[in-house]
């Protein structure tokens, strides 16, 4: 008996997925916020009059736009961009380039050896360089790094550099570098087992015009005071929003000094790092002016000491505003060459304008609310929340794959979230605003 022939279906290729371009996700991101923007607007306009009718029209217009209009704008852009975003994959997963990292120190005598073990426990295999940069300490920090170096049979080299300041340092130690890439890393910093992997990965899989690469920064002291707890919410969710934001528009603002890597080449031919408060933004932007390109890599992973007391994160976060407005002026938002970081760098000139109302406006305005008088806090500003809180998802999904995949857990640190939702900006704009008040009327610079 002849048997039957059986015919298997036959199974279709799966539909490749449409391939999106920067420029497009760029118009279409724009358009998504302009669409709440004008939402926003239609909906709010009985505030408008209502607040109009104590300080006239155009004045409440210029509060509320500072309150619930632009930062819907910048919130609505932030979302759909991070929706568009697929990180590309690394091409060159185990690369064996030479590297030398640069750790600059002053005073830190309880944590380098540690530091530098962290460094020893990479899964790179590639020949690493270290040179740590003694600052003008008045600790046993040199010492300390040089027996490491020989304990832990690392290539570590240890300079002095006694001119104080961080730009000084590096600029010394780049004088020794003789690989082809750099890497830069705080003293207090520790890294992710596959962080250099990663970073140095991203880098050389990366186009020719990318000459920098910013790693992931997160908190290594989440356990200690409330205020870190706080602050590990920030570097998860806020600053690794923004980062991813920039790096998907090719244009990362900041390769941070605490854990980032560059062409050495890149950062000769900018004169190296500058005699600035936020040498690490000037730095970055300089680059990106001379039609270089700065990715981010979420997977290249370090944990960094955060200020645990009131007044060193002040002095912290009022030195990053500063530095921001250093790089304005250094490095003006027209002079970069590219559409997308024109406008990301074009974007802080509005920074300060919303920390002035925050500031001055908004918080003033929470206190009258309380006694139940709404003119400026009320129903209407509530509209920011929902997004910020989308915001705050999509990004938490991401980053807990990223975790999954390195084998870290995210630590229900739920207090620190809610403090952080409902009053870390309170904190941050009155610092800001002191930062920029530092730069515009040149007062002493801080930096510990």
């Amino acid at each position: 008996m002849k048997m039957p022939t059986i015919f298997k279906p036959v199974e279709k290729p799966p539909r490749p997925k449409r391939y999106i371009p920067v420029s497009q996700k760029f118009t279409y991101s724009h358009i998504v916020a302009m669409i709440w923007m004008i939402t926003s607007i239609a909906i709010s306009l009985p505030w408008v009059y209502q607040l109009g009718a104590y300080i006239t029209v155009p004045i409440a217009l210029l509060i509320i736009a500072g309150i619930a209009y632009i930062p819907g704008y910048f919130n609505a852009f932030m979302v759909s961009s991070l929706l568009f975003d697929k990180q590309p994959v690394i091409k060159e997963s185990f690369p064996t380039e030479p590297i030398t990292i640069l750790i600059a120190c002053y005073n830190e005598e309880k944590g380098i050896e540690m530091t530098l073990e962290y460094i020893k426990k990479q899964d790179y295999t590639g020949d690493v360089r270290v040179i740590v940069i003694d600052n003008n300490s008045s600790d046993k920090t040199a010492e300390i790094a040089m027996s490491a170096g020989v304990e832990l049979e690392m290539n570590v080299k240890v300079i002095q550099e006694p001119n104080p300041g961080k730009h000084h340092a590096l600029n010394t130690a780049l004088n020794y570098v003789d690989t082809d890439l750099v890497i830069t890393l705080d003293a207090d910093t520790l890294l992710q087992k596959s962080a250099v992997r990663k970073i140095v990965g991203r880098m050389i899989s990366s186009p020719s015009d990318v000459c920098a690469v910013a790693g992931t920064v997160l908190v290594r002291n989440s356990r200690g005071k409330f205020l870190a707890k706080m602050q590990e919410w920030d570097y998860f969710l806020g600053i690794a929003s923004i980062k991813r934001l920039q790096g998907l528009f090719q244009g990362t603002l900041v390769a941070q000094g605490a854990f980032s890597i560059y062409e050495t080449n890149a950062v000769r031919l900018v004169n190296g790092w500058p005699d600035a408060i936020g040498e690490d933004i000037v730095l970055t932007w300089r680059l990106l002016s001379n039609n270089r390109k700065v990715y981010f890599e979420p997977m290249a992973v370090a944990f960094t000491e955060v200020p645990e007391s009131f007044r060193h994160f002040f002095r912290q976060r009022s030195r990053w505003a500063r530095g921001m407005v250093e790089a304005l002026k250094v490095v003006k938002p027209w002079q970069q060459s590219s559409p997308y970081t024109k406008y990301l760098t074009g974007a802080n000139l509005v920074m300060p304008y919303l920390d002035i109302v925050y500031t001055l406006i908004w918080i003033p305005g929470l206190v009258l609310a309380l006694f139940g008088y709404y003119w400026i806090v009320g129903a209407y500003t509530l509209l920011v929340l929902p997004l910020a809180m989308l915001v705050n998802y999509i990004l938490y999904r991401y980053q807990k794959h990223v975790f999954e995949e390195l084998n870290l857990y995210i630590r229900k640190n739920i207090l620190g979230f809610i403090a952080f939702v409902l009053f870390y900006q309170i904190l941050m704009s009155p610092i800001s605003v002191w930062g920029y008040c530092q730069e515009v009327f040149k007062l002493k610079r801080i930096w510990k």
